[in-house]
């Protein structure tokens, strides 16, 4: 058997930041529809039925005096210990997030230079052939970064990339929307190695897809004014989402995704041991794990194939699943452990619309 080359994940790492807002600390929000008039309801009712349709309990804010390619850089420096490499022998830097620098006192868009520059510049990388970029692609952004760091591996270009997943949704996110509730601050990252094999089941990424339905659904998530029609600084905008339609969407789409990936690599579901779905909405992603199980015909879900943080850390877009997979690897996350050989998959979803996944044997 002639030797192929393989992506595998050498290190990993995460930013958790430590300010904790509780759902009890939106009781005294005033929130509003989308046509301008005050919700009637109260703020304990709203609280609860949200938290009993999405699982979320607590997330994280990151503190005033940080942006999101600070904490990219934590979390890259995380991973860069993990793997135990020198950055300087890194081929690319690829920072996946949606929003840029938002600042606590300016939610002007700030991207030039790029995050992934920024964050080479902090970790004092003075390698040019290091190249460093940025990608924009929803919550699905640090998977679709593996996926093409994959192909620069692959194809011999690369041996070793930095991948990070980062964001301060909650700068972005208008306080009198009741979706705000849902966004959480966080970075996660990943150090992508090449390995040569000749291994009848080799480890690294086996196979991945990606689909982006744009022609009907890419005004499902997008940016508009606060729902406070009277509300200072009127030129902000703020992230929106029809979330009864992304709902559908997610649940029509993602565990076909899922079941293309699984084929394409040669795997069945049975083998799989996790499935590390982006974590926008607890209830959302455990209706996608049964509808995945039941196009193999299969009515028992493992328990614990699906590991969930979005009820303490909610959602934190493209940090969700690097984040997850540090916890693991670290054993950090109790009652969920990996080993090697295991078949794990990685599934996102997210503004675009876009929709990726990935088959992983560690």
């Amino acid at each position: 058997m002639s030797s192929l080359i393989h992506s595998v994940i050498a290190g990993t790492g995460r930013y958790i930041p430590p300010g904790q807002i509780k759902n009890e600390d939106f009781l005294s929000r005033e929130f509003y529809d989308k046509s301008g008039k005050k919700i009637d309801k109260t703020n304990q009712e709203i609280i609860e039925k949200f938290q009993a349709i999405t699982t979320i309990a607590e997330r994280r804010y990151a503190s005033d005096d940080l942006v999101t390619s600070d904490i990219a850089y934590f979390a890259a420096l995380d991973a860069i210990k993990s793997a135990k490499i020198d950055p300087e022998e890194l081929d690319y830097i690829i920072v996946a997030h949606n929003f840029g620098d938002v600042r606590k006192e300016n939610r002007q868009l700030d991207i030039v230079p790029s995050l992934a520059a920024r964050v080479k510049c902090l970790l004092e990388i003075k390698n040019p052939q290091t190249i460093a970029y940025d990608i924009a692609f929803g919550c699905p952004g640090w998977l679709q970064a593996m996926i093409q760091a994959d192909y620069f591996i692959r194809s011999g270009d690369a041996k070793k990339i930095l991948l990070i997943g980062a964001e301060v949704l909650s700068r972005v996110a208008d306080p009198h929307d009741r979706d705000s509730m849902l966004y959480s601050d966080g970075a996660g990252a990943t150090i992508l190695e090449a390995c040569l094999t000749d291994t009848e089941e080799p480890a690294g990424i086996l196979a991945h897809t990606t689909r982006s339905d744009t022609y009907l659904y890419s005004k499902m998530l997008y940016m508009g004014k606060s729902y406070l029609q009277h509300a200072d600084g009127q030129q902000d905008l703020f992230l929106k989402m029809n979330g009864r339609r992304l709902y559908q969407y997610a649940l029509e789409t993602v565990p076909l995704s899922i079941k293309d990936c699984l084929e394409k690599a040669g795997v069945q579901l049975s083998e799989v041991k996790k499935v590390l779905i982006h974590q926008a909405n607890g209830k959302m992603d455990d209706e996608i794990l049964k509808r995945l199980y039941a196009l193999y015909n299969l009515n028992d879900i493992p328990e614990g194939v699906m590991p969930m943080t979005i009820s303490y850390l909610g959602n934190s877009s493209v940090a969700t699943i690097p984040t997850l997979l540090d916890l693991i690897l670290k054993e950090d996350l109790e009652k969920h452990q990996v080993s090697e050989g295991d078949i794990v998959v990685f599934a996102s979803v997210g503004a675009g619309m876009n929709i990726n996944a990935v088959v992983y044997r560690m």
